[in-house]
């Protein structure tokens, strides 16, 4: 099936990308209002810095917030995740002796922000290892509580995990946190139009998020949200005027607004993008019709190679990304060569001794992608070990 929506995305003729949850693609609608921002910007910047940001600005945070169903004064737009991210590290109270606790299937990037905060605190993080595979979500909740001790003070975790495509149940991870009295932050890039969300609901302290990732707004698109708790300790990583003078900045997200002159156009688009996504195409629909496409993914891997995944086959645990493992061998060598031989781009990732792919699926993907997957593992696998996998007869990337 190909999505009527495809011919939106304008990839690379030489390119079947299967990998929307490293780096999205906008669609020409989004970066239509994209570029007319850059042109606004190039064209008379005084103008667009001096009149026109700020309130387009603020009309970009007041919609995301509006979808997210937060409240606007505890949302600040930022470049991504990342940023956001390090934003919260730099700060939480941490003391000697005080415990940051997150999951074996963090982000590195997230690990190694909370590796820097914990060693310049003189506190320790601690690792919590989830079970495989996994049939309940209280599971989770348990693996992650089971490592917390009377000194956890945060819990950091993805809301979707990056390298496993897990859906983590974060609402009863922060319900339980709340009981003991430790902070939260998720950590939520693939959530965000993956999964229908109410931060308010969720109950989290921190969720930081990038927008270029399912949502598909332009790169350089990102939120923090902060519950109110928190706002007084909040500043950027970077300090300057922060609303455009000779308005002084009160309230906390006011400190990010101006951050020095730079290319902020990529925020102003966040409203394209949900209606683009929300409206032109149905929030439940694209959930849906991914999803599908991701399980196709999952049954024909599972299927011809015989594996197991993290989870059972439903919804709950996985959306429009799923990671599927495949015979062991050499993750990074076999990532390469299915670009270089095949212009396929997807991961293959090597968690301990095993190895396993990570499927991404948007609009402009199809059945089609998966064949072409799937013809060049075969061939890929048979020239690593040709007595274990090969197939009487493989199809040419032509016949597909």
């Amino acid at each position: 099936m190909v999505f009527p929506w495809a011919r939106d995305w304008q990839l690379r003729a030489d390119t079947v990308y299967l990998n929307h949850g490293s780096f999205g693609l906008a669609p020409q609608p989004v970066l239509e209002v994209h570029r007319k921002w850059q042109h606004a910007l190039a064209g008379q910047p005084m103008d667009f810095f001096v009149r026109r940001y700020e309130p387009a600005w603020l009309e970009a945070r007041d919609t995301l917030a509006a979808w997210l169903g937060g409240e606007s004064d505890c949302v600040a737009l930022l470049e991504n995740a990342t940023v956001a991210m390090n934003v919260v590290a730099q700060a939480f109270p941490l003391q000697s002796g005080d415990e940051v606790l997150v999951t074996d299937h963090e982000y590195g990037a997230v690990v190694r922000t909370w590796q820097a905060a914990c060693s310049a605190a003189g506190a320790r993080l601690v690792t919590a290892e989830i079970p495989w595979p996994l049939h309940d979500a209280d599971e989770v909740v348990e693996a992650i509580f089971r490592a917390a001790t009377e000194r956890t003070r945060l819990i950091v975790f993805s809301h979707i995990t990056s390298p496993s495509a897990l859906i983590l149940p974060a609402a009863a991870i922060a319900a339980e946190a709340r009981k003991r009295g430790i902070a939260v932050c998720i950590d939520g890039p693939h959530a965000i139009a993956q999964l229908p969300l109410n931060l308010t609901e969720l109950g989290c302290d921190f969720y930081t998020a990038s927008c270029h990732k399912w949502l598909s707004a332009p790169i350089g698109s990102g939120f923090l949200y902060a519950a109110p708790k928190w706002h007084s300790r909040l500043l950027p990583l970077v300090t300057s005027w922060g609303r455009i003078p000779p308005t002084e900045p009160q309230r906390w997200w006011e400190w990010f607004v101006w951050r020095g002159t730079r290319d902020a156009t990529a925020l102003l688009t966040i409203p394209a993008a949900i209606e683009y996504l929300g409206e032109r195409v149905g929030w439940d629909r694209f959930r849906q019709e991914t999803h599908a496409l991701a399980q196709q993914a999952r049954e024909r891997l599972l299927e011809r190679w015989c594996g197991t995944c993290w989870t059972p086959d439903d919804p709950a645990w996985y959306g429009s990304l799923v990671t599927v493992p495949l015979p062991p061998g050499d993750a990074p060598s076999l990532q390469r060569r299915l670009w270089e031989h095949h212009g396929i781009e997807i991961p293959v990732i090597a968690p301990g001794s095993a190895r396993w792919i990570r499927v991404s699926c948007h609009l402009y993907n199809d059945a089609a992608d998966l064949d072409r997957l799937m013809i060049a593992l075969e061939r890929e696998l048979n020239e690593e070990s040709p007595h274990s996998w090969q197939l009487s007869t493989v199809p040419e990337d032509r016949d597909v």
